[in-house]
């Protein structure tokens, strides 16, 4: 008989979800960033904001299965590959996932 923590209960990693929080600072406002962001993490199926802060960053939190989680990093920047920005994660946290969020990921104002 096996066990909750054995290999054939344990959930892939990819699969596991995972809320972060992050800062982005940079040139992030005035060029799009949080409808690419809404756009990408709706193609992703992840839910979550992100919103503009008066200090010219900008906040999100993103949730989703890891997998996704790493894609979408990738898929943001394929969108700006033509119109290339500086920004960089000024901070990056994982806390804890809301338990039955649904989307779609949200534009905060």
């Amino acid at each position: 008989m096996s066990t909750p923590s054995s290999p054939q209960h344990a959930i892939p990693e990819a699969s596991r979800v995972r809320r972060l929080r992050m800062r982005f600072v940079g040139e992030v406002q005035g060029v799009g960033f949080r409808w690419t962001a809404r756009m990408v993490a709706n193609e992703l199926d992840l839910t979550g904001w992100v919103r503009n802060e008066p200090d010219g960053s900008v906040s999100m939190e993103l949730q989703g299965p890891s997998g996704h989680l790493a894609q979408y990093f990738t898929l943001f920047d394929r969108q700006y590959a033509n119109y290339p920005i500086r920004y960089v994660i000024d901070e990056k946290d994982d806390i804890p996932p809301h338990e039955g969020e649904s989307g779609p990921f949200m534009v905060r104002f």
